[in-house]
């Protein structure tokens, strides 16, 4: 689980510890939050002492430590209840960029539809404006924007923008929709 940035973390109860181990209570859960425990067969070791059931609770938890290089660092990790995890790779490619540029546009589309006070089920001519860059990544998901916003014609203009919708990296577009 370490390699995952996942670690196992002590917690030692100092209700339960305490009446067993008296005053030495204090120095255990410092070993155990400096990360001087271990566990072997079953039985719990914090500063050298052994701790007996109830008297710790074991989870895991996400390593946020620094030593850990960033290209190796996970983005996101869940901790479940069940004490499994899930880790998302948090890394955005060059696709998945596009794909959310792509539902960026579609997200704009509908606000203009909406805004042109048109039917949910109108069909459009959709006129989209913008970078050669953004133009690409909208080409690449044509049939999706055109699918989503029932467009039935699409006509892509390149030009550079001073206003427009922002989408994707804060990049900019325009859009014009008709009825059909």
């Amino acid at each position: 689980t370490e390699k995952f940035g996942v670690v196992k973390r002590l917690s030692v109860n100092a209700r339960a510890a305490g009446p067993r181990l008296g005053k030495n209570v204090q120095s255990v859960i410092q070993a155990a939050k400096a990360g001087d425990w271990s566990e072997v067969n079953g039985v719990v070791t914090a500063g050298g002492v052994q701790l007996e059931a109830g008297e710790y609770e074991m989870d895991l938890v996400a390593n946020l430590a620094e030593g850990i290089a960033h290209d190796e660092r996970v983005d996101y990790i869940g901790i479940l209840p069940s004490g499994g995890f899930v880790i998302l790779d948090g890394k955005v490619t060059p696709a998945l960029s596009a794909e959310g540029l792509a539902r960026d546009v579609i997200r704009a589309v509908q606000q203009a539809r909406k805004d042109a006070d048109l039917d949910v089920s109108d069909r459009i001519k959709l006129s989209l404006t913008a970078s050669a860059s953004v133009l690409e990544q909208i080409a690449n998901h044509e049939e999706l924007i055109k699918g989503e916003t029932l467009t039935l014609e699409l006509s892509l203009t390149e030009a550079t923008l001073t206003e427009g919708v922002s989408v994707g990296e804060d990049e900019l577009v325009a859009i014009t929709v008709a009825k059909l």
